[in-house]
């Protein structure tokens, strides 16, 4: 495998990013626990967690479908879509206080690459 590892990779070290801008975050506003009720703290909070929510479904997929030995340009660009989603929505979540085009288009990404990658998967499981 040499596709997936290299998307793991790159989500892995954004993944670090929102979980720096979260403690970050307490540290600023010192709350060790929850959201302290501070809007800031809890848009950084959710685009960590919701990273973490739809990343690891996206990334077995892509997994999966190298295995199949899908051509590595479905790979690819249903790992650097991912990854410009994850970017996107992830900025637009945790680093700013208003840009909806980021979080819309950034979430739309993201389930498109998982409906697809679903769908291959789907379609390599019925053809086997």
């Amino acid at each position: 495998m040499a596709v997936t590892p290299l998307y793991a990779g790159l989500l892995a070290l954004w993944f670090v990013v929102l979980g720096v801008r979260v403690v970050d975050q307490r540290r600023q506003h010192k709350v060790g626990f929850g959201d302290g009720g501070k809007p800031p703290l809890q848009r950084a909070i959710r685009g960590h967690a919701n990273f973490s929510e739809y990343v690891p479904l996206a990334l077995l997929l892509l997994a999966v479908l190298e295995l199949s030995r899908f051509p590595s340009y479905v790979l690819h660009g249903l790992g650097a879509t991912l990854l410009g989603a994850r970017l996107l929505h992830g900025y637009a979540l945790s680093f700013t206080k208003h840009f909806p085009f980021g979080r819309v288009v950034g979430a739309a990404l993201t389930f498109a690459v998982i409906v697809v990658a679903g769908a291959l998967c789907v379609y390599q499981a019925a053809i086997r």
